[in-house]
């Protein structure tokens, strides 16, 4: 957090450096991005990262959409227009955010963004099969995503009933948390456990960490002692699944 002097903030652990969370998938031969916030070009150039298939929208939040300009890189590099894939009301929003790309007369250079609308129904992309889920970030209707045996879900604080069917035999979930107690719009780092316990994944993570949180030590000390595997995220992870 800007101007914050906390002991999260200022720790020099590179597992306490919290950007805007987002997850990169490959799966199938296929290379997604869910999310592609401010921080979106930092990330990608850090791993190095040359190609994308697709980027997934969970919703419309500035964090989560605020680094998109930033495809015109894979314009430039792969000549084509990129490919992404959200519910109408985030198109709605990017046609507000990024009005030059979608203008009548683009200006020169604009990103091109090829916009693929989905729901809460699965769908595929290239093939690849992408299983939606369901989940409410306070009043905003938000989407998960499942790509076989990995699930994701951020910036929610409740999943109905139905789409934990759409959750069973996971090897790897992530779900968010900011903080302890409750929060208006995610889940309370207590519902968090409680949501990855009745899930029951192989492994579980947490993301969207705040700086409210304890370093990335103590809290993967803290949450060691739980009766299954949940760990906290880092920037960089890698996960096999």
């Amino acid at each position: 957090m800007i101007g914050c002097q906390c002991e999260v903030c200022t720790s020099k652990d590179p597992r306490d450096k919290r950007l805007r969370c987002s997850a990169l998938v490959k799966y199938e031969g296929k290379t997604f991005l869910i999310d592609a916030g401010p921080d979106f070009r930092q990330q990608m150039l850090r791993e190095d990262i040359r190609h994308l298939d697709a980027i997934l929208l969970t919703h419309n939040h500035k964090d989560h959409t605020g680094g998109l300009d930033d495809v015109r890189s894979f314009n430039y590099l792969e000549k084509r227009s990129f490919p992404i894939f959200c519910e109408a009301n985030v198109l709605e929003s990017l046609k507000k955010e990024y009005y030059y790309v979608f203008a009548e007369k683009p200006y020169p250079g604009a990103p091109e963004m090829d916009i693929h609308l989905i729901t809460s129904l699965p769908f595929a992309i290239d093939g690849v099969p992408v299983v939606p889920i369901r989940a409410m970030h306070y009043k905003l209707p938000i989407l998960g995503f499942r790509f076989g045996d990995l699930a994701y879900v951020t910036d929610a604080n409740y999943i109905p009933e139905s789409e934990f069917d759409k959750l069973r035999g996971l090897k790897v979930f992530v779900l968010n948390t900011v903080k302890r107690g409750r929060h208006i719009s995610h889940y309370a780092l207590e519902e968090a456990i409680d949501i990855c316990r009745r899930v029951g994944a192989g492994q579980s993570y947490l993301t969207h960490l705040s700086h409210m949180l304890p370093r990335h030590a103590e809290l993967t000390e803290e949450l060691s002692v739980l009766p299954f595997s949940l760990q906290p995220a880092f920037d960089g992870l890698t996960v096999p699944f």
